[in-house]
């Protein structure tokens, strides 16, 4: 009995103690949240390389989903409302095996982010072929993007020679970079803005092996990057997209050169780059030649050209030097990029820094400031052919100048991630100018006008500037529904003063007898102060999963006070004011935009993205004489439609049609009611009832990339009508010396129009060792101006078209054949002027040959075939530039003997022709000049880390997001 009782106790105590541990758990064990309704899956799909797969096909099957969706281009995928965390997943893509796999998730999170999808490549055992299912070009939203890896270039390469293998791209011998003939203008590295975003800084001495991706893109904005309002016209940017394994390094470019002629040239180049973080320092000291080329590397042949409508064909060589004629649709000649339109010698000091950081873990910041300063003396020889309604002018020019100028640039930028919903930047920037020049000028006239004219000039000036920009944005909770704000402000007050003794000989008809001779000392004084402001609120509120509703509204303000003060000096010192050429005139231009878009095309697997709405343009141009207490004001209105439509069959083919609009007002000269008479024979007088100008412009552009064939073409066509265009009326004023003057007066036309279109076709053979490419170019542009109150039309064509296939059989031979023509035409309505027709046949050679992988031999040749232009010196030059290269020190040294145009006939004409003129000016005959030249490229790269040992993160431009 007492056992049992024994027993029944210890019993009871264990239950207590059972129950009281059962308790104590349920109060510090937390319960296990209830299953989620639905939730978000997405993820990244890859092959073996570790390379984004776009265009990938998923089915994600459960038993309550049968969903599909494909990836973006980056190779991201997102399922949405997936009510099921148990799941079967299929990946499909050309070239690579079938993945399947069964997942069993944490049915409690919202948002699921899978781990990356490996693909393995698919190989047909049967055919000894893989096929890289990746394209090397695809084509997105504003953006091309070129595999790097499918390009081959030389080890120790730059990124230069890495893009010139790549289709639609130009390299010229500076470094200036085409993209589908149009300019890129800045660079940037992993997204970031590189080093102030100089294009040739960054190609010339970044090294290709560290290139995963090139990126061109029609760039908005920052602003239109955050929101997606895009207004304006875009600028090509080149973005570098680093490899994830070598995107941190260190490299230091060291170069010196000297040569015949007092040349000498010498550069230094340091950056650090980590990720996001780039450090950078880079000088230049050159004294070189100008009006030929260069030496900072070698390159294709042929032409190229763009600008505004007008004809403008330079760099007829974009290699080591170059020979031809160039044409350009400017008012005044221009130095083409392969020779020059003048001799001389010019000596220029360049340094910039730049630093990019974070300086917390929200806030990052970019700095840059450079340093520029030049000297040059100049040699100019130049004949004209200038039309009026009364006849043709003919003239001589021989020009003499010296200039030099300084400049100080500072660039900031300031970006506060306070958290994921509200993001500030602030952008303070400084700039000072100084500049100062003499020249010697002597014009001999014949035809319509029988004067001589000879003249020295000084000219001081100063421009400093100040500016601030500053954006916000704030993101609300529902997906893609943001507000932000930009208020932006500059200040400048630039001071000119400009002397001017001009002896002007007048004769008696088309004799030698002298009728007149008159000598002008005059000095002109400036003072043109700028004040501009400019703010904007954008809403953007989602619709659906696929559509957005967009608005804009936009104010910008452009305040001038300007000052103008002329007098004559006599005996070189008393200066007398003339009242009736001095003025103090004040004048603003005021634009508003208020714009309503639908947006079509969200999703990432939409084909079709379009927007489409309204924009209101109200404009009002207004000003005050105080000299003469005047005043006058003028209003504008335009209504225009917002259309950007993009289809896409493919990540590799693509149709785009844009639609743009904008308003520009006149400038300072054209708009101030006062003769400047800088140049006592050819006065300006400004209107200051001109009425605003409006642009509107249509693009279109078709890209196809066939990657199983390695062939790329492309199309584009544009228009653009200009309304209320502002025009010249230059009015020949006679004087007593039965002569005249030339005033050039400005009015508002309208019926200007250009149109331009290209193509071009490229197709590689064995691995790209074998490439060729065809491209074609013609513009046509209809423009307005008047000759003595007469209206003067001008017509303009150019046609330029270019073959030019690529070999680099193996790595120590590449050679580069090209045949390029190009005809320009340029004719006017008024009878008394004469047509111009100039063609250009062009055979260019250009490569390299590896002797013992130490010893480069580079070659460049051009014979060009010109008529059309009697001031040619040689008519059809042959340039021959030929170098040497050692490479020394394991490849991080080079030693270099460069010579160029060894037979002396660089030696052709600049053609700038315009409404009513053409003039020719001779190129630098200075061209053969020999150069002796020692570089070293110092470089280590190693892969980026995170913070927390993670996996690394990077958006599709290739910035780094930070764990």
């Amino acid at each position: 009995m007492k056992s049992e009782l024994k027993f029944k106790g210890f019993v009871l105590i264990i239950s207590i103690l059972m129950i009281s541990a059962i308790k104590l758990n349920a109060q510090t064990t937390p319960t296990t949240p209830p299953p989620l309704l639905e939730r978000e899956i997405s993820g990244v799909v890859k092959d073996a390389k570790g390379n984004a797969i776009p265009g990938a096909n998923l089915k994600l099957t459960s038993s309550s989903d049968t969903v599909t969706t494909r990836t973006n281009d980056n190779g991201f995928f997102v399922f949405k409302k997936i009510k099921s965390a148990s799941y079967t997943l299929e990946v499909k893509s050309l070239g690579h095996n079938i993945h399947v796999g069964k997942y069993l998730q944490n049915d409690a999170i919202p948002r699921i982010v899978m781990n990356p999808i490996i693909l393995a490549e698919f190989s047909n055992e049967i055919e000894a072929v893989v096929f890289d299912g990746t394209p090397s070009i695809t084509y997105k939203v504003d953006t091309i993007e070129y595999k790097a890896k499918d390009y081959v270039v030389r080890e120790n390469a730059r990124v230069d020679e890495l893009i010139k293998k790549m289709e639609d791209f130009e390299v010229d011998k500076d470094g200036n970079v085409k993209h589908q003939g149009e300019d890129v203008k800045k660079a940037k590295i992993n997204g970031k803005t590189y080093l102030g975003g100089k294009v040739n800084e960054a190609v010339q001495n970044l090294p290709a092996e560290i290139v995963d991706k090139i990126q061109v893109v029609d760039d908005y904005g920052d602003e239109a990057a955050r929101t997606g309002i895009k207004s304006g016209d875009p600028e090509k940017i080149l973005n570098i997209v680093t490899k994830t394994e070598k995107s941190v390094g260190n490299t230091l470019n060291l170069s010196g050169a000297a040569g015949n002629n007092e040349r000498y040239e010498s550069s230094l180049f340091a950056t650090r780059i980590n990720g996001n973080q780039t450090v950078g320092l880079n000088g230049r000291f050159n004294n070189t030649v100008t009006g030929v080329g260069n030496s900072s590397g070698g390159g294709g042949g042929g032409f190229s050209f763009g600008g505004g409508g007008g004809i403008a064909i330079s760099d007829i060589i974009s290699g080591l030097g170059g020979a031809g004629v160039v044409v350009n649709g400017g008012g005044s000649p221009s130095q083409g990029g392969s020779g020059g339109a003048s001799g001389g010698t010019a000596s220029s000091t360049n340094l910039s820094f730049s630093l990019r950081d974070k300086a917390s873990k929200k806030i990052d910041y970019n700095l840059n400031y450079s340093l520029g300063t030049n000297k040059s003396n100049t040699t100019n020889i130049s004949e004209s052919q200038n039309f009026s309604s009364l006849g043709t002018t003919f003239a001589k020019n021989n020009n003499l100048s010296q200039n030099s100028g300084q400049n100080h640039s500072l660039n900031s930028e300031f970006e506060f991630n306070f958290n994921k919903k509200n993001y500030l930047r602030i952008q303070p920037n400084f700039t000072i100018s100084n500049s100062d020049g003499s020249s010697a000028n002597t014009v001999f006239q014949t035809g319509l006008i029988h004067q001589d004219q000879k003249s020295n000039n000084l000219n001081l000036s100063k421009s400093p500037s100040f500016g601030l920009s500053t954006f916000y944005q704030h993101i609300f909770n529902k997906p893609r529904r943001n507000i932000s704000g930009n208020f932006s402000l500059s200040a400048g007050n630039r001071t000119n003063e400009t002397q001017n003794e001009a002896n002007i000989i007048y004769y008696v008809d088309d004799s030698d007898v002298v009728a007149k001779d008159s000598l002008v000392n005059r000095i002109v004084e400036r003072s043109n102060k700028n004040f501009s402001l400019r703010s904007s609120i954008s809403y953007v509120e989602p619709l659906t999963n696929n559509t957005q509703l967009e608005v804009n509204g936009q104010l910008n303000r452009n305040n001038y006070d300007t000052d103008a003060t002329t007098s004559n000096i006599l005996n070189d010192q008393r200066r007398f004011e003339i009242d009736s050429l001095s003025n103090i005139f004040n004048y603003s231009f005021t634009q508003a935009r208020l714009s309503v878009n639908y947006r079509y095309g969200m999703s990432n697997t939409s084909r079709v993205k379009f927007s489409l709405g309204l924009a209101a343009v109200p404009t009002l141009l207004s000003g005050t004489k105080a000299s003469a207490g005047t005043s006058t004001s003028r209003t504008g209105f335009n209504l225009i439609p917002i259309a950007r439509f993009q289809y896409s069959w493919s990540s590799q083919k693509s149709i785009q049609l844009n639609y743009n609009g904008n308003a520009s007002e006149p400038s300072f000269d054209q708009i101030q009611p006062v003769r400047d008479v800088s140049n006592v024979q050819n006065p300006v007088v400004g209107n200051p009832d001109l009425k605003a100008s409006f642009r509107h412009s249509v693009n279109l552009n078709f890209n196809n990339y066939i990657n199983r064939s390695k062939f790329n073409y492309s199309f584009r066509l544009g228009t653009t009508i200009t309304e209320n265009s502002i025009s010249r009326n230059i009015v020949q004023i006679a004087d007593e010396y039965n002569s005249f003057k030339n005033e050039t007066r400005y009015v508002n036309l309208n019926g200007a129009y250009g149109v331009n279109g290209g193509y071009s076709f490229s197709k590689s053979f064995s691995n790209r060792k074998i490439s060729i490419s065809y491209s074609g170019n013609a513009n046509y542009n209809h423009s307005l101006s008047m000759s003595n109150n007469l209206i003067n039309t001008n017509d303009r064509w150019n046609l330029s078209q270019r073959l030019g296939p690529r070999f680099s059989p193996s790595e120590w031979f590449e050679i580069n054949p090209a045949l390029s023509y190009n005809y320009t035409t340029s004719e006017n309505s008024l009878p008394t002027s004469n047509d111009s027709k100039t063609k250009n046949l062009a055979l260019n050679l250009d490569g390299r040959v590896i002797i013992k992988k130490s010893w480069i031999f580079n070659y460049d040749l051009s014979k060009n075939f010109v008529s059309g232009v009697n001031a040619n010196v040689t008519n059809n030059p042959f340039i021959i530039n030929m170098s040497l290269n050692k490479e020394v020190w394991n490849r991080r040294g080079t030693i270099s003997f460069q010579a160029y145009d060894i037979l002396n006939q660089n030696n052709f004409v600049n053609r700038s022709v315009t409404d009513q003129s053409i003039v020719d000016t001779k190129s630098n005959t200075m061209s053969r000049y020999f150069m002796v030249r020692l570089g070293l490229r110092l470089q280590k790269w190693s892969g980026a880390r995170n913070r927390t040992n993670g996996p690394i993160v990077r958006m599709g431009d290739g910035s780094f997001i930070r764990n």
